[in-house]
């Protein structure tokens, strides 16, 4: 019982960073209260619990600005579209929900719209680790963050359902869960995003490699 409780054990390690995931939480909704600066802030926040998944947190609020700076003006133009494809695609399932017509041609628009809204939902999940991690073209960041996530189905079904159940407890059994919200999210996905990014860098040091070595040999 002892071991179970020492602060060095991986019971209360783990305990620890649930807690760092609620201070992160604070940190993450007062930068996203400008609505635009909403894309850094989720940015810096995967920045932050992809390196506590690591075990690499260091000082977490230096790590969390250091990486909304950094990322800034991109995050914001990823998230400014986003923002701007969501409006659409709510919009679009407000009308396909109220206006219903039983014909062919509503039924192929309905399974276009759901195809849409899964694409964008694994986009949002997506995009924000990669740019926390890699540098890339915004355009590239977008395709990347739909093939990995359509690549890792089951990370991408774990993930969704992390969120799923947060937004569940805070809306139907426990509101107050949502001092933890986004941030506690952001960490529980950081464990399974972590691997896939290694692999993701692996495979870019290959690529790099190979580009180098027909440039030498050229």
């Amino acid at each position: 019982m002892r071991n179970i409780f020492d602060p060095e054990s991986p019971l209360m390690t783990f305990i620890t960073k649930i807690t760092y995931s609620a201070y992160l939480n604070l940190l993450w909704f007062l930068c996203c209260l400008p609505i635009v600066t909403a894309g850094a802030s989720t940015t810096a926040l995967f920045y932050v619990t992809l390196k506590m998944a690591k075990n690499e947190e260091g000082n977490l609020t230096k790590a969390f600005f250091s990486s909304f700076r950094a990322n800034f003006r991109q995050a914001t133009v990823i998230w400014l579209i986003l923002l701007a494809v969501g409006i659409v695609l709510g919009v679009d399932g407000y009308v396909l929900y109220h206006v219903r017509f039983s014909n062919a041609f509503w039924t192929v628009i309905t399974a276009i719209f759901f195809v849409a809204a899964a694409a964008y939902a694994i986009v949002l999940m997506y995009i924000f680790p990669l740019l926390a991690r890699f540098q890339n073209s915004t355009a590239a960041m977008f395709r990347n963050a739909i093939m990995i996530g359509m690549r890792f189905l089951l990370c991408t079904a774990l993930m969704a359902v992390i969120y799923f159940v947060m937004i569940l407890v805070i809306v139907r059994f426990f509101t107050p869960a949502i001092v933890f919200g986004e941030g506690l999210c952001a960490f529980l996905c950081s464990y399974p995003l972590s691997n896939i990014l290694i692999l993701c860098e692996k495979k870019t040091d290959e690529a790099n490699e190979k580009t180098d070595d027909d440039a030498n040999a050229s």
